[in-house]
């Protein structure tokens, strides 16, 4: 079983994703298992605080190192003899691809400590994390859903999650699919408002039943759709 945890201050604001669909499948079946680790939990002080204004002044809270830090061994203590990789979510970090989630399957845990706020201490990237890893080049408000994008891609990899491994997006996906009916008959409206009836309809090749002529159409038309590989 692949272990995932998660380290954030809004333990339950994943649940209802990760109670659904492929997910919770896999956690049934105990391919893998998902926990969430609300880091006030290990905090002291009265008010559970786990964020502090940033040395140097500037907008914005910080989240502290030492929750962190903390919560960290607390799920370390329990992760004997496991392989494990730590993640530090970050708009600076690395760029996420179906290449990195295949790499990370080779770990039996992966902690995830989603950032919140304007940032986390940098003793955590520092001393804490293994790697930063980022979804895309914009801004959210904590690292919550990048976490769980990473944690679904991964999982996708694993023997059993999914109902066909031939699901993965390296082996089809990005090419184009359609299903019935082959003809679809609809009512469009210009700018103007005048309306027309158009037929849409599946391309020829595929109603062909030539599965030879279907699999080279189908790697024509992926090349269209898949954007250039780099590398991590």
């Amino acid at each position: 079983m692949k272990q995932f945890d998660i380290l954030t201050i809004f333990p339950h604001i994943l649940d209802s994703y990760i109670n659904e669909s492929i997910l919770k499948r896999a956690v049934t079946k105990k391919l893998i298992s998902i926990k969430t680790h609300d880091i006030r939990e290990v905090t002291t002080n009265k008010h559970k605080t786990v964020d502090d204004t940033p040395y140097g002044g500037g907008p914005g809270m910080v989240l502290k190192v030492e929750p962190i830090a903390k919560s960290i061994n607390k799920i370390k203590e329990k992760a004997k003899n496991k392989k494990t990789r730590i993640i530090l979510t970050t708009p600076r970090g690395k760029l996420f691809n179906a290449k990195k989630a295949k790499q990370l399957t080779k770990y039996d845990q992966l902690i995830v400590i989603c950032g919140r706020y304007e940032g986390v201490d940098e003793r955590v990237a520092e001393y804490i994390a293994d790697e930063e890893i980022s979804i895309g080049d914009f801004i959210l408000s904590g690292g919550e859903l990048p976490a769980m994008v990473i944690i679904e891609a991964v999982a996708r990899h694993i023997k059993g999650v999914l109902g066909k491994q031939e699901s993965l997006e390296e082996v089809g996906g990005s090419h184009p699919v359609y299903t019935r009916p082959e003809t679809v008959e609809v009512i469009t409206k210009t700018a103007s408002g005048t309306k027309r009836k158009k037929k849409w309809t599946v391309p020829k090749i595929l109603t062909s039943g030539n599965h030879k002529e279907i699999k080279k159409w189908r790697e024509e038309q992926g090349k269209k759709f898949d954007p250039p590989k780099k590398t991590l």
